[in-house]
């Protein structure tokens, strides 16, 4: 008997999952594939649902002979160990990212000349509102708060871009790329004080007040799905820091990030070209005690982040204070460098890793842009945070187009470099 091979990656059985099965019926024997969890993130979307009640549910369709673990997004493992004669999917991947899928199926197949059935892909009304159930439940606080701390235990090093406004939002929630043969995008997003503060034209200083910041939270948190970590500056001042964690975790917000530096905030790439205070290891571990006291669940992180390079302190007391922030609560540690150079910023990871296997080790490569997130995870980094790339390359593009149209009186020049508003009214979901 002929077999044929569907690979699912959803929470929820509709309509279309069930076409693909009837259809494969008439082929052969059926045997159904799930993704993984890391795979599915990896793919397009967190699960709502364990990888256990996810088989459980093919399980449950009449007329599959085996369910079967997909553990990577493309096809070569499990075709190699099940050499199906047929693959099955809907015709939806016939474009876009996942063609890329498609592509590597077929090369698999045609080794020993199996072959792909594409059937149309089910659109209806009742499955597009399956699909949005799954991503507003995806966006409710107690799912999306908890996500961050989830994905540590699932991918090898989580990534995250700075967003400042809902359509931030949308990019780095819709963004997918096709490379060397694999699909990523952003699995978390930052909130960052200096893009925040950039965009509504306002210094780096923590001039904007919390309500604001709070207002671009709601905006991104309204058109999205993925876990946000916030940028807390220093925290400010104990008493308003309690307040902070309690609002931002009934928000959904994933971590807060606060900076070990004391007084007039001033952008850490300045190091000691300007007036920077660090705090003293005592103050700061009651800020991270008094936040983590008030928390009410176990989800929401407080990661603190360590200047003491910045600073041009030494590796030591920053490990000297990685070691009291943990003790005070920390959830998780950040380490931040201006030097181009990531030697050191290795040198604490590796010291670091020594002593402590579990904390989340957080880093920032904006200065030392060149070094790669596998470079990073081998290190013992678990999270890396694209800080501010969406604002500065916004920025020169819309300068150059503002004085191009003054020039030359129109807009025709400058026509052929922008996105049709067509496009971008399309990462734009409705109801």
């Amino acid at each position: 008997m002929k077999k044929v091979y569907a690979c699912f990656t959803t929470d929820v059985i509709h309509e279309g999952h069930l076409n693909i099965i009837k259809e494969a019926q008439k082929f052969g024997e059926v045997v159904v594939g799930v993704l993984s969890d890391s795979a599915l993130i990896r793919f397009n979307r967190f699960p709502t649902i364990s990888l256990d009640d996810r088989i459980g549910l093919i399980k449950n369709i009449e007329g599959i002979s085996e369910v079967i673990i997909q553990e990577d997004v493309m096809y070569d493992e499990v075709i190699n160990k099940i050499r199906p004669d047929y693959v099955i999917h809907g015709d939806n991947w016939l474009q876009g990212p996942t063609k890329a899928i498609r592509d590597n199926v077929e090369e698999c197949l045609k080794k020993y000349g199996g072959k792909i059935i594409d059937i149309p892909y089910t659109y209806n009304s009742e499955v597009k509102r399956i699909d949005e159930r799954i991503k507003e439940k995806l966006a409710m606080p107690e799912f999306r708060r908890k996500r961050l701390r989830q994905m540590f235990g699932i991918r090898s090093i989580v990534k995250a871009i700075e967003v400042h406004s809902g359509l931030t939002g949308l990019l780095a929630e819709k963004t997918v790329v096709e490379h060397d043969g694999e699909l990523d995008q952003f699995d978390a997003m930052w909130i960052s004080s200096l893009c925040d503060s950039t965009a509504k034209g306002k210094p780096d200083i923590e001039l904007v007040d919390m309500t604001s910041r709070f207002r671009t939270i709601d905006d991104v948190m309204e058109v999205t799905t993925k876990p946000i970590i916030f940028d807390g500056d220093t925290g400010g001042m104990v008493e308003h820091f309690v307040y902070t964690v309690r609002s931002l975790e009934r928000m959904g917000v994933s971590a807060i990030i606060i900076e070990d530096k004391t007084g007039l905030k001033k952008n850490s790439l300045f190091g000691n070209d300007v007036v920077q205070m660090q705090d003293s290891i005592e103050h700061f571990c009651d800020k991270i005690s008094a936040g983590k006291k008030v928390q009410l669940t176990d989800d929401f992180m407080i990661i603190a982040r360590i200047e003491s390079l910045i600073l041009e302190k030494g590796i030591e007391d920053a490990l000297k204070r990685a070691r009291a922030y943990i003790q005070a609560g920390a959830d998780g540690i950040m380490i931040h460098s201006r030097e181009k150079d990531p030697s050191e910023i290795f040198a604490f990871c590796d010291a670091f890793r020594l002593e402590n296997k579990e904390t989340p080790l957080v880093v920032v490569p904006t200065a030392f842009n060149s070094v790669t997130e596998n470079e990073l995870a081998f290190h013992g980094v678990n999270l890396v945070i694209y800080a501010n790339q969406l604002t500065r390359s916004a920025f020169p593009a819309m300068q150059q187009t503002a004085e191009d149209i003054l020039r030359f009186h129109r807009a025709q020049e400058v026509d052929g470099r922008l996105m049709p508003i067509k496009n971008i009214i399309t990462l734009i979901d409705e109801l």
